[in-house]
């Protein structure tokens, strides 16, 4: 009998190991024929070469202080076009081409949700249009262009240039870094176009908190007592206070009144407080801080390099200073009139610097997405969860895409750039719907700035200092230095002191 159930087990052990070869066996034939070939690849694709770095910090100190086209262009070298790295706690794939951003920020964009890196995500807010695809996205986005688009913006020019000659009178007379009085300008212009002109009632309150917000965004997510993210989650905090209580306001308002359809569309905070939207507090809080962090520092950095090269290139600078004063002359005895939308698109020379500004600068040298799943690019394995960052500044960058890539020069947009080669605002449905906004407030301040201000960048060298007194604009060699972190600026944010121009000038 024993012997007997000894035999039984062996067959059931036998069947047993027959059943699994059998099983393994149709598994491999699902794997080879059923399932796309990629998926079964995808387990043996190699990552992008590069490296990641120390533990956790990554490159992180590598990219943010130094010239990130040496950081870049190292990279690129001795990598190729795709590598991995690791910055700010994520591990990162970032890609160089514009054949790869398109697959990933278009072609592909299914693949790759939009993020950064977790201490911004959490001082922006989880809620924020930045971190969402899908409906809820386009929901937000839908929302944001109904108070960004040029039909939105084109009468809130006369108040946009009420800031600029604000910004402008405080600064006369006076060195001041330019970087830092943008900074002011392109706040208030935010807080505009979010508020209205209620914006005043909340301007102090709201720039206390957030510029100490502000001061962590490129911090270790370490939330201790004594670190500056912890500094500026405390900030964050009291920040959604106000805002909260603005929202309050402003429902109260509407209650008060009869009709609720201008404060629904004049401005940002009325598009998000749709009623037909139904957004939450939080929801609406979490955006606003990101509007006005895309808005800021971006425009900002823009304006601090126009004024920079057009100091370097004086032929540009007469070429727009003529352009703007031609606007004025063809007001004729309306000259005291204000600029209107009209005369802003009346401006192609200037919009030309700005183009090739925002090309040789590249503010942003990159954006963040992440992988939703696996994903394979070029050979290689992009893991579901990794950062994938599109290199604007490698793409605007290149010889093939820009002849003379170092060269400061407008007239090259003259003619339109190739698909996918001029990305300053990013590309595909989450490129940044306040792109007309930003350029508005940029050609609204350089007209100002070229017609009533001469400007001699501060010098204590002689021979430019007799220079600048034949010269509107004038560069001196010892201020042509960059700073780095996170924005690569002008040295000490560029140093300036600004004069009214005397009427013979």
């Amino acid at each position: 009998m024993s012997q007997m159930k000894s035999i039984m087990s062996m067959m059931e052990l036998s069947s047993i190991a027959c059943f699994c070869i059998f099983l393994a066996f149709l598994i491999n034939l699902v794997i080879k024929f059923v399932l796309p070939s990629s998926v079964a690849e995808r387990k043996r694709l190699p990552l992008p070469p590069g490296s990641l770095g120390w533990p956790y910090i990554g490159e992180t100190f590598q990219l943010y202080s130094q010239n990130p086209n040496v950081f870049f262009a190292s990279k690129q070298k001795r990598y190729g076009s795709i590598f991995k790295t690791h910055i700010l706690g994520c591990p990162c794939v970032m890609i160089s081409s514009s054949e790869s951003a398109k697959f990933v920020l278009v072609t592909k964009s299914n693949l790759f949700k939009p993020t950064f890196p977790a201490s911004k995500e959490r001082m922006l807010g989880k809620q924020a249009i930045f971190f969402h695809q899908g409906e809820y996205h386009y929901r937000l986005r839908k929302l944001v262009l109904r108070a960004f688009t040029p039909d939105a913006i084109w009468n809130r020019v006369s108040d946009i240039e009420s800031i600029a000659l604000d910004c402008l009178g405080s600064m006369e007379g006076r060195v001041i870094n330019t970087y830092q009085e943008m900074k002011t300008y392109s706040f208030n212009v935010a807080l505009l176009s979010i508020f209205g002109k209620d914006e005043v009632l909340y301007r102090e309150d709201l720039k206390r908190c957030y510029y100490v917000l502000e001061e962590g965004y490129n911090s270790m997510p370490i939330n201790m007592p004594g670190t500056l993210f912890h500094k500026s989650m405390k900030a964050r905090r009291e920040l959604a206070g106000i805002l909260s209580k603005i929202i309050s306001r402003r429902r109260r308002r509407r209650r008060n009144s009869s009709s609720s359809s201008s404060s629904s569309s004049s401005d940002l905070l009325g598009s998000f407080m749709d009623l037909r939207e139904g957004l939450s507090d939080e929801q609406i809080a979490d955006n606003v801080i990101g509007v006005i962090f895309a808005a800021r520092d971006t425009s900002a950095s823009v304006l601090t390099w126009c004024l920079k090269f057009l100091s370097e290139y004086p032929s540009d600078l007469q070429a727009v200073t003529e352009e703007q004063e031609a606007i004025i002359r063809k007001k004729g005895k309306e000259a005291k009139r204000r600029l209107d939308w009209t005369d802003t698109r009346q401006m192609p020379l200037t919009s030309r610097v700005i183009q090739e500004t925002l090309r040789v600068a590249s503010i942003l040298s990159f954006t963040f997405r992440e992988a939703v799943e696996d994903v394979e690019h070029q050979g290689y394995l992009i893991p579901k969860g990794w950062k994938v960052l599109p290199l604007f500044r490698n793409i605007h960058h290149s010889p093939e895409n820009f002849p003379e890539p170092h060269k400061f020069d407008p007239s090259r947009f003259e003619v339109a750039p190739k698909p996918n080669t001029f990305l300053p605002f990013g590309s595909g449905a989450h490129s940044c719907p306040g792109s007309e906004l930003a350029k508005l407030e940029i050609l609204v301040l350089l007209h100002h700035l070229t017609t009533k201000y001469r400007q001699a960048v501060c010098t204590t060298n002689f021979r430019l200092r007799q220079r600048s007194k034949h010269m509107l604009w004038s560069m001196m060699s010892s201020e042509n230095g960059i700073q780095y972190g996170p924005f690569a600026l002008p040295l000490n944010g560029l140093p300036i002191r600004l004069s009214l121009r005397t009427q013979h000038q």
